[in-house]
């Protein structure tokens, strides 16, 4: 390969991890949105699970559902609760109880100091000193906002990071879960997404469409498409076309980005300002994500 290409690749590389990290980032300031205007946790879960599903239906169905593409339907339903709407609404229930930063930093944090617990004791994967670095000073940042919760916000605050925590954790176990059966992440975002159809029937025997109907049509198709098309099966794919062209390691970074995304954008669209407090949470948590990528 020339330099000219791996130039080229190397740039695509980089552009479909930016992608991944800002989907994923679009996903919080979009439920942010829609829980102030009105939409459930239950609401946003409808979104985040039934609309991804019809789109990848297809593509399931091609490669046979009779097996569930090969990962079987028992491993399927595991998958689908921990990366599908276990996730989607415990993460969402946070939304009501704590500002926009403490769940954009909170959860891909937890995922990735959870996840470096889970490899070591479950994976039996070599856990360096440098990881565990960056893992405790992630821990820091998690506290630095925490407080925040606890002396500004009250009791609420607190179950609401409590909740991000759990989200955390849910994708944590997800990602443990995938390395352990050596599932493709795409073929795993295509089986969740498909079995969470059945999320249909659940929602409209317990909560009905009452509601988002009244919401209309535009706040609905800025859910569906943030929350069902771009945080979802977007966001995944993209992330997966980097680890590809960039490799695993150096594609590694880009999850990092996710928290300042989030402020940033929840700046500029939400008009969201983050306290001292987050900003402080965030610096230190970026820290230690550095350092849990070193070797």
């Amino acid at each position: 390969m020339d330099s000219t290409s791996r130039f080229s690749t190397t740039a695509i590389g980089i552009a479909c991890g930016a992608g991944a990290a800002v989907f994923w980032a679009a996903g919080f300031v979009g439920a942010r949105h829609g829980i102030d205007i009105g939409f459930s946790p239950a609401d946003l879960t409808f979104h985040r699970c039934f609309w991804a599903g019809l789109v990848l239906l297809p593509l399931a169905w091609r490669a046979g559902l009779r097996d569930l593409n090969g990962i079987g339907w028992g491993r399927g339903a595991v998958l689908t609760f921990f990366g599908g709407p276990g996730i989607a609404f415990v993460s969402y229930s946070g939304f009501p109880l704590v500002p926009l930063g403490h769940g954009g930093i909170i959860q891909p944090s937890t995922a990735a100091l959870l996840g470096l617990v889970l490899a070591t004791v479950i994976l039996h994967e070599r856990l360096p000193t440098k990881r565990v670095t960056g893992a405790l000073v992630i821990v820091t940042g998690l506290v630095v906002i925490g407080g925040e919760a606890i002396t500004t916000i009250g009791v609420h605050g607190v179950a609401g990071d409590l909740l991000f925590v759990l989200a955390g954790t849910f994708f944590a176990t997800f990602g443990t879960f995938l390395r352990k059966w050596r599932v493709v992440p795409t073929r795993a975002m295509i089986v969740t997404s498909v079995v969470s159809l059945a999320i249909l029937p659940v929602y409209g025997a317990l909560i009905g469409f009452g509601r988002i109907i009244a919401l209309g049509l535009w706040e609905n198709l800025l859910q569906a498409v943030l929350q069902g098309l771009l945080a979802g099966p977007g966001a995944i794919y993209l992330f997966t076309r980097s680890v590809v062209l960039l490799g695993a390691g150096r594609a590694a970074v880009f999850p990092t980005l996710v928290p300042p995304c989030v402020l940033l954008i929840g700046w500029i669209a939400l008009g969201s300002v983050p306290s001292v407090l987050q900003l402080i949470g965030l610096a230190i948590v970026l820290i230690g994500f550095r350092l849990t990528q070193r070797v």
